[in-house]
């Protein structure tokens, strides 16, 4: 239960009491700053508490929206002002300052709750004030201004405002066209019936396995039930979004489980395609596999270029200007989100081909897509890079040097070139990252399987990376790096299961790539959450993305192909378990030990 305080007096005909309980709040009266104070050290400490104006006028989702959202410690309305525990005593110091002689803050509207907030930013406390837009929130200084307020509120209904806000501000066409107009109203259909964003994201990856189940079925009515499902499913992903955002349930847990079951949903419905394929006599293995990495790939190029620059300073560009002007033209910022293929759009082109097609058409469709996309994105973002003039922080590098993902034969060898290294022109690392991973996927894919070379090209592969993270990552091109380290290690297990052609190879490459992508993505959401990497022995445990890559490269020059699919499998099966176990562990302990809630849009829909 969480706290509010009432300060002044009571407004007759005033809903502001009965407000606030709705929303989960304990009321308490207060004359002054004085007994706001007592009332507020009498709350105990683990709950959250709100100082509220008797006066307050406004919209129910208004008080909402500054009140009960769990992503910040200190917000803010006018007339309102609300603390989690951990902030608890700065709001306890600045209602101190208020009862203080000569402490206080003179403001128009005599409101504590206002007093405190111009406290707290005095203190360089950190307030979130939400973005109300029509919905009003005032401490009226008069009757007649009272009554202004109770119009401007009649006028505007806040229930359409909050279905409105509860839809993701970017999304793409199929998504803001097709599904957003009613899965807005399935959210608040499950908000209603006490049902949380975490169970419909449940829902959502129940029903996106059983689509790759139907298409595992290899029948026309199984792929076609596939398709139906599986845009169901989409439906229940974009509703757990919105549900979070209609009822403001964030979570470091939820935005954790919404994030891994999309990549989950999609590559278990690539490897239900290639089961399907396989019943009817096709094998597609290679395709779901190439699939799987060029969009894990591409994914990567998105958290590195993000990453690498969302605190960098100076951050100007010609090309983002030319961007900021084409979004001002209507047409074409729907086009321009069409042709990268996000989700929305992708998983609407994989279900209908799926009804339509076969699953060879369907995988062959989705790689010339993803790879028009991925080419595109990579394209602005590399002329973003060479055209802007930005300092990148020791923060931005520490997070592609975690994206790297490198083990313990990188750190050793890094070491010693990382004098050289200081001498190298800045293009260096993401060069001799992109010639080291060319050479092992290559040795790996033009070579006799069994043969020497996939070593040799590893054991290149193993020195590049090194001499690639050997001082900071801070160049402009310099987070193509941890791609060009993903690209390397799937790609090179994908070409020695296709040459190594023994029944089940490519099945079990599936598996271990879709393994080590989770502990990539895994990655990528503890620094998203600001959590940090995962440990260091985590990455060691599992060899580092060189060790894996040469691991492989040597089981296929010593075993035969049958013995190297069954240690592809025990690979797969060991890293599974060794991420999946310490990635669950981290994120139940942080929702259990109160991790701030985090609400991660992630890819646009």
């Amino acid at each position: 239960m969480s706290t509010a305080i009432l300060t002044g007096q009571p407004v007759p005909g005033s809903s502001i009491e009965a407000d606030l309980r709705s929303l989960g709040f304990d009321v308490r009266h207060a004359a002054d700053a004085g007994d706001a104070e007592t009332l507020l050290a009498r709350v105990p400490g683990g709950e959250r508490v709100a100082v509220v104006d008797a006066r307050f006028v406004g919209h129910t989702h208004a008080l909402r929206l500054g009140l009960t959202d769990p992503r910040f410690p200190l917000a803010a309305v006018p007339g309102a002002v609300t603390a989690q525990p951990a902030a608890r005593p700065a709001l306890t110091r600045a209602l101190a300052r208020e009862v203080t002689p000569g402490g206080g803050t003179a403001l128009a509207v005599d409101s504590v709750a206002d007093r405190a907030v111009t406290a707290l930013h005095a203190d360089g406390a950190a307030v979130h004030h939400p973005e109300l837009g029509r919905l009003v929130a005032v401490v009226p200084a008069d009757p007649q201004a009272r009554n202004e307020a109770r119009q401007a509120v009649a006028a505007v209904d806040d229930e359409a405002v909050r279905l409105k806000s509860a839809v993701k501000a970017r999304d793409g066409f199929f998504t803001t066209f097709f599904i957003s107009p009613y899965s807005r109203y399935l959210a608040r259909w499950c908000a209603r019936r006490g049902l949380t964003p975490n169970q419909v994201t449940t829902a959502s990856l129940l029903t996106a396995l059983i689509a790759a189940g139907c298409a595992a079925t290899g029948t026309r009515g199984g792929f076609v039930a596939a398709g139906v499902l599986l845009i169901a499913s989409f439906v229940l992903d974009c509703t757990d979004g919105q549900l979070a955002r209609y009822s403001l349930q964030y979570s470091t847990l939820g935005a954790w489980l919404d994030a891994t079951f999309d990549r989950a949903k999609e590559y278990a419905y690539y490897a239900g395609l290639a089961l399907g394929a396989a019943r009817g006599g096709d094998d597609v293995w290679a395709l779901a596999l190439g699939a799987m990495v060029l969009q894990t790939c591409r994914h990567v190029v998105d958290f590195s270029f993000n990453e690498a620059n969302h605190d960098a300073t100076a951050n100007t560009s010609p090309t983002a200007a030319l961007s900021d002007r084409l979004d001002s033209v209507g047409w074409t910022v729907w086009l321009r989100r069409m042709i990268v293929l996000p989700i929305g759009e992708r998983w609407a082109m994989i279900a209908v081909l799926t009804a339509a097609t076969t699953p060879r058409i369907t995988l062959y469709a989705l790689l010339v897509g993803c790879a028009f996309a991925a080419a595109y994105t990579t394209a602005g973002r590399l002329l973003r890079s060479v055209t802007r003039r930005a300092t990148r922080t020791d923060r931005a590098a520490q997070a592609l040097a975690d994206l790297a993902d490198s083990g313990p034969l990188t750190e050793g060898l890094a070491r010693l070139f990382a004098r050289p290294a200081r001498r190298l022109p800045g293009i260096a690392a993401p060069a001799v990252a992109l010639v080291g991973g060319l050479a092992v996927v290559a040795t790996a894919a033009l070579t006799d399987f069994g043969g020497p070379w996939p070593v040799v090209g590893a054991l290149c592969y193993v020195l590049t990376s090194a001499l690639a993270v050997a001082r900071p990552l801070k160049g402009a091109l310099d987070w193509l790096v941890p791609p060009f380290f993903r690209a390397a290690e799937y790609g090179t297990v994908l070409a020695l299961a296709a040459r190594a052609d023994a029944r089940g190879a490519l099945p079990a490459a599936f598996g271990l790539v879709a393994a080590v992508a989770y502990h990539h993505y895994d990655t990528v959401y503890r620094i998203r959450g600001d959590a940090g990497a995962p440990p260091r022995r985590l990455v060691r445990a599992v060899g580092g993305q060189e060790g894996r890559t040469l691991l492989v490269a040597v089981l296929a020059a010593l075993l035969t192909a049958a013995q190297f699919k069954a240690a592809l499998t025990a690979v797969a099966v060991l890293v599974a378990v060794v991420v999946l176990a310490e990635s669950i562990r981290f994120w139940v302990t942080a929702h259990k030990d109160g991790a701030p809630a985090v609400h991660d849009e992630g890819e646009p829909a």
